[in-house]
């Protein structure tokens, strides 16, 4: 992801959620040296994930894939691409925090090996309210000799 890139970021995020980040939160991102990319097909954005890694451990920050493009494995792609940044980055676990109302990314993290570790509550803002987060990690092995 460069700066170039947040309005098309932004634009997705808005589309996707109800409570999105702002473009503020994708540039402090960038500025902090988080690993954030993009997904793209041709020159079509198709989403962006952002992580931080740093004392072996990595957080899985955002993660989304335009609510046109999801469905196809989009995710799964972004989602492993992630992963092996945090391999990349020596880090032992990688952690994330879904919405319970969420069913579809809770699924795909199950599938990937993610395992729910515990809640954050009233994480997330919510229509009425605040939402819970699930939060889940996986464990990293290291790689073989």
């Amino acid at each position: 992801m460069r700066q170039a890139d947040i309005d098309a970021v932004s634009a997705i995020e808005n589309r996707a959620y109800v409570f999105p980040w702002t473009p503020g939160i994708f540039r402090d991102c960038l500025r902090a040296g988080h690993q954030c990319w993009v997904l793209e097909a041709g020159s079509t954005l198709l989403g962006y994930g952002v992580l931080s890694a740093a004392a072996g451990e990595a957080h899985i920050l955002n993660i989304c894939i335009a609510p046109e493009y999801q469905g196809r494995g989009h995710g799964r792609r972004l989602l492993r691409r992630l992963v092996d940044l945090a391999r990349w980055h020596q880090a032992n676990q990688v952690f994330l925090e879904v919405r319970p109302s969420n069913p579809r990314a809770i699924q795909l993290y199950r599938d990937e090996g993610f395992n729910e570790i515990g809640q954050r509550p009233n994480y997330y803002p919510a229509e009425k309210g605040r939402e819970d987060a699930i939060v889940m990690a996986m464990e990293l092995l290291p790689p073989e000799s």
